[in-house]
């Protein structure tokens, strides 16, 4: 590159990708013509972009991969996305007022049932069931005391049904602040509506649990107060009474009925207002945080399964993962062959054992959205890009564009130049809003 005098180009290109570590290649070109706003004619070309005259001689984007495991650097963004969503739904801002921090909020997590009893780190301060104190990064805790009798096919089954758990509890939290207000469903929605933000996280053995902020506004949503019922307490009483009656009927295998329901375990807390008291309550800002922390893990970092899907189930002899994990996978891998489950597109999701879907879910009111932060980001970069090439200003422009998939990551040389440099300005310190 050096000999070709390529270097100094192809440093700003891979600076450009703020850090991703395994960006999209794209083959094609850009141009960019002013437009005439009397008379809506096409004039000169103002940009010219062509993937070929570049250094690395296709056009680099970043991946967007939401896995700290795949691209730390796509994964930080994601994760600041995160938390922003979650702390404006909490404190105000980015389209919500800032009185939403007096409306009752709590954060909940549910956890699935037990599949069989496997190695812990008992809260009492006990042994293990298997007469050990396990280090906190023991590799046997989260997997079963006795494999042979765990209920791996329960286990797979209850993470593809997460989500419509999950969907069905939301519907029976509605009806029990509802009758907790002495409303019916249908005055309910003229009184108050149910908020919420949740994100997907796996056990160490290898069951999904949900975190979640909920919180109770107004008719129209965050930007109207709540009625005067509506505390915190009562929403802490409805979602254990919904948490305890929802359950969803699953598939039928070998004359077995399965049927899903919410762990036993529900832990409930109410979050104030302050930022910092000591470390004594649960705060808007730690819970943001945590949430945003797990939008950006999944299975593999649990459990030590696979961060992508499988093609082939014998890939699984060869992959170094935990048997607990492997076991998990292949039961997924297995199921998924029956016509009667195709539905669950379990091979798809076997290396995230079972369970799909997004990871970090809202309802509609509850905050601003993922793609309402990467839009002002994007407009950002332009305004940026504006103001740094003021010749090119146009007050109309056309664009004709033309790209294609040639491939994916960096070079070896890429990489290695990649890993020397800093993040291009307006790559990495931009703001998510």
């Amino acid at each position: 590159m050096a000999a070709q005098g390529t270097l100094p180009g192809i440093l700003r290109q891979l600076s450009t990708l703020g850090g991703c570590t395994h960006p999209i290649r794209l083959d094609g070109h850009r141009t960019e013509y002013d437009v005439d706003t009397t008379t809506g004619e096409i004039g000169a070309v103002l940009q010219h972009l062509d993937s070929a005259s570049l250094p690395a001689g296709q056009l680099l984007v970043r991946c967007n991969n939401r896995r700290t495991t795949r691209c730390p650097a796509c994964a930080e963004v994601y994760r600041r996305d995160t938390f922003h969503l979650i702390t404006s739904g909490l404190r105000g801002g980015k389209g919500l007022p800032e009185h939403v921090a007096a409306h009752p909020r709590v954060f909940a997590t549910f956890t699935a049932p037990s599949f069989g009893p496997v190695h812990n780190r008992p809260s009492s301060g006990r042994t293990c069931r298997c007469g050990v104190h396990h280090a906190q990064d023991d590799e046997a805790l989260g997997t079963p005391l006795d494999p042979d009798t765990y209920d791996y096919e329960a286990a797979v089954l209850w993470n593809a049904h997460a989500g419509a758990l999950w969907r069905r509890f939301s519907t029976y939290l509605r009806r029990e602040v509802a009758k907790r207000a002495g409303l019916s469903q249908r005055r309910f929605r003229d009184h108050a509506r149910v908020s919420f933000a949740k994100v997907a996280e796996y056990q160490k053995r290898g069951a999904v649990h949900f975190h979640a902020v909920i919180r109770i506004d107004g008719p129209t949503g965050g930007d109207t107060p709540p009625p005067p019922w509506a505390t915190a307490a009562l929403l802490t009483e409805a979602i254990r009474a919904a948490a305890r009656k929802v359950r969803v009927d699953g598939p039928v295998i070998d004359g077995r009925t399965h049927s899903f329901v919410f762990g036993r375990q529900l832990d409930i807390r109410t979050i104030r207002s302050a930022d910092f008291n000591d470390g004594q309550e649960l705060t808007e800002r730690a819970v943001a945080a945590y949430i945003a922390k797990y939008a950006t893990k999944g299975a593999e970092t649990a459990t030590g399964a696979l961060d992508r899907p499988l093609k082939f189930a014998a890939e699984l002899a060869q992959l170094d993962i935990s048997d607990h994990a492997r076991r998990l996978v292949r039961t997924a891998w297995t199921l998924g062959a029956r016509k009667s489950l195709e539905h669950l597109r379990l091979r798809a999701w076997a290396h995230m054992l079972g369970f799909r879907g997004h990871f970090s879910t809202k309802s509609r009111r509850y905050s601003t959205t993922l793609g309402a932060l990467r839009d002002a980001r994007a407009e950002w970069r332009r305004a940026q890009a504006a103001a740094a090439h003021p010749e090119r200003g146009s007050d109309t422009t056309y664009v004709l564009a033309h790209w294609v998939f040639a491939g994916t990551g960096l070079s070896s040389a890429e990489a290695w130049l990649a890993a020397s440099l800093e993040p291009a300005p307006g790559t990495e310190g931009e703001p998510t809003a």
